[in-house]
């Protein structure tokens, strides 16, 4: 996964130019205004315990990085001004400011994000990254959250993610649901002899589920919270199809055997015990699937915190 509410909103079209080629006016719901109502910026202090675990480097930049890719909305997405907005963006400034520092948002490419964390440009991705044995092998995840893949069809037109040979099916490209789940389901419909899947591939959640609204795909497989999110902006457009299946975590990744996973850790950590991370996810209507304790790579961290 890249890669869940409100009745706030700002519709994100597409660019007017196809619009008017294709003589159509839709549009995806999944860019909004701003934050949701209700909204406040949260920033605990600093915890001594967590500090002492920073890096030296970082801790003397008195700055953390981080690499993300909007719109994933609700992760990460942009306001009216071109801030980067989201309960990931939120919890990774709680999480810098538990660490007493400042947190750096870099707007990049998603394929360039674990690639900028290895050659250490940045210091953490967070966009949305699901935490699998793939990418341990190369990077350690501090989990945050547990989602799943979750498909949407067009409203009153259901489509069965288990029967979906022939059909067109739009992904965000290089996320699980492109790389796994429907390269997977191609795969077999290709060994069961039957009509192949066309996977439409886009750079962005919101133009693949712009896709769907459109009439271009029959389907839409994104992560759960991404996926809710655009059926709820869709003004009934389109609807949720198929259960929920694939559970994973959400993960921030850093380098393998950085000691910076520990730190992250302990301050997520901190922040489930003085309530900051519930409170977090609760403004941005998320309430499945949070996680109970700070896990590096599905495994319970070792620092404990006060």
């Amino acid at each position: 996964m890249h890669q869940s509410t409100g009745v706030f909103r700002q519709v994100l079209c597409l660019v007017a130019t196809v619009m008017i080629a294709v003589g159509l006016s839709a549009c995806v719901t999944n860019h909004e205004g701003g934050n949701p109502p209700g909204w406040r910026q949260v920033i605990p202090a600093a915890n001594p315990d967590v500090m002492a675990l920073v890096p030296a480097d970082i801790a003397a930049k008195g700055t953390i990085s981080i690499g993300t890719n909007p719109p994933f909305a609700p992760a990460q997405f942009k306001d009216p001004d071109g801030k980067i907005i989201g309960f990931e963006m939120d919890l990774a400034r709680a999480a810098a400011a538990t660490m007493g520092l400042e947190l750096k948002i870099n707007d990049l490419d998603f394929s360039m994000i674990l690639p900028a964390v290895s050659a250490g440009t940045i210091d953490f991705g967070a966009s949305g990254f699901t935490d699998n044995e793939e990418r341990r092998k190369t990077y350690d995840f501090v989990d945050f959250l547990m989602a799943g893949i979750q498909w949407a069809a067009q409203t009153g037109h259901p489509v069965d993610p288990d029967n979906a040979c022939g059909l067109t099916v739009a992904v965000q490209r290089n996320t699980v649901s492109d790389t796994d789940d429907v390269t997977g389901r191609n795969e077999q419909c290709i060994a069961d002899g039957k009509p192949e899947i066309k996977k439409l591939p886009y750079d962005s959640s919101d133009a693949a589920a712009t896709a769907l609204v459109l009439g271009r795909a029959d389907a839409l497989s994104a992560d759960s919270p991404t996926t809710a999110w655009a059926v709820e902006r869709s003004e009934g457009k389109i609807m949720l199809t198929g259960s929920i299946f694939d559970a994973a975590p959400y993960g921030w990744p850093v380098p393998k055997d950085s000691p910076l996973a520990d730190a992250l850790a302990a301050a997520l950590q901190s922040m489930i015990n003085d309530g900051t991370y519930a409170e977090i996810m609760h403004m941005w209507g998320i309430t499945d699937g949070l996680v109970e304790q700070a896990n590096i790579n599905g495994h319970p961290a070792a620092q404990p915190v006060g």
